[in-house]
């Protein structure tokens, strides 16, 4: 196993190169860019447009805008001074050449500087930092119940194949798997948080305003209380698809030879279950881990948190896209790919723990 965790670690070099790579390409083809951005703003006479840019350079910049007949190749900057638009284009880095900026970053990226975001002007780590606990909270919660959940349900239902349990229990995996999660959140909101019915939980931020003041017994329930019904929509939208691939796994290793033949021995039932089936149905559902959790805490929870007013890494990826803050994307994407690519490592110890039959080495 030692050697083909090397192997693998080692492959996380390329295969993260590969992903950044091809990331860049397609952003350097892609139209627009923080400079249209930029010009769009000033275009709309936003008073702060060119005050994003880092030090003194956009305020001198703002003031040598001034009508041209010259063209360049950003959209709707005609009328705009060239030397506004170099000035841009220095700021942001954009006068070096593609490959010069990709090696740049990711030199950088290696010792962890992510840099400054372009229309934030803070360096990245803090703002990732910043929105961490909003995401660790939504996604390590939904994960942990999901999984809790949806595991014994779905071995329960197996056993009960065809048994009212399982069909009432179907009725609602069907609902739960029918409704988006963010219009689930929207009839909580209606139902629980002063929509029409009751007013029992609040619709912003993952703590009260006056946190500073509690005790942790107090600061722990108010934590709590804001968490349940973001938690709860994600949860809808998670678990019947889990639930469901559980009980079907199952099924199919319930009806193989091995499991009559462990009957036929005269084993218990609930150790031809756990002792037999369990580690070989859990395989396709350790299987799917890491894609559902990277998914869970960094990209399934942007409608909950709009919804919701949770200011979190899905809401801060959002307003980075729409703003090509290059810094913030690239950073984010290879952080996540990064742990993505972790989580794959992590998911085949997994396997080898629920099944230690299964050796990498000798495959390899």
């Amino acid at each position: 196993m030692a050697a083909y965790l090397i192997r693998r670690l080692l492959l996380i070099v390329p295969t993260l190169l590969g992903i950044m790579i091809v990331n860049f390409a397609i952003i350097q083809a892609a139209p627009g860019g923080p400079i249209d951005v930029i010009i769009a703003e000033m275009r709309g006479l936003s008073t702060d447009a060119t005050q994003r840019i880092s030090g003194t350079g956009g305020t001198e910049a703002q003031r040598q805008t001034r009508s041209s007949g010259s063209t360049n190749q950003y959209r709707g900057a005609q009328g705009i001074d060239p030397a506004l638009i170099t000035q841009l284009e220095r700021e942001f880095g954009f006068d070096k050449p593609p490959l010069e900026r990709f090696v740049t970053m990711m030199t950088k990226f290696l010792t962890f500087d992510f840099g400054r975001s372009f229309f934030k002007d803070r360096p990245v780590v803090d703002l990732v930092l910043e929105k961490m606990p909003v995401s660790i909270s939504l996604g390590l919660w939904t994960t942990l119940i999901v999984y809790l959940v949806s595991i014994p349900l779905g071995i329960r239902k197996a056993v009960k194949d065809g048994s009212r349990f399982d069909i009432w229990t179907s009725g609602i995996v069907i609902v739960g798997y029918a409704i988006p999660s963010f219009l689930f959140a929207v009839l909580l909101i209606v139902l629980f948080s002063g929509g029409r019915f009751f007013d029992w939980f609040p619709l912003r931020g993952i703590l009260s305003d006056s946190w500073r003041t509690l005790s942790w017994p107090a600061l722990v329930v108010d934590y709590i209380w804001h968490m349940t019904l973001p938690v709860l929509a994600m949860v809808i939208g998670g678990f019947a698809g889990l639930t469901m691939l559980t009980k079907n796994s199952f099924l199919d290793e319930i009806g193989k030879q091995y499991v009559v033949t462990a009957r036929a021995k005269g084993l218990t039932e609930h150790r031809v279950l756990y002792s037999h089936v369990f580690r070989n149905a859990m395989l396709i559902v350790i299987a799917g881990f890491p894609g559902a959790f990277v998914s869970i805490f960094f990209t399934g929870s942007l409608l909950i948190e709009i919804i919701f007013s949770l200011d979190g890494l899905g809401l801060l990826g959002f307003e980075a896209a729409v703003n090509r803050d290059y810094p913030l994307m690239f950073a984010t994407l290879y952080f996540f790919t990064l742990l993505g690519l972790l989580m794959k490592i992590v998911s085949d110890i997994a396997y080898t723990l629920v099944d230690p039959r299964i050796d990498f080495d000798r495959r390899g």
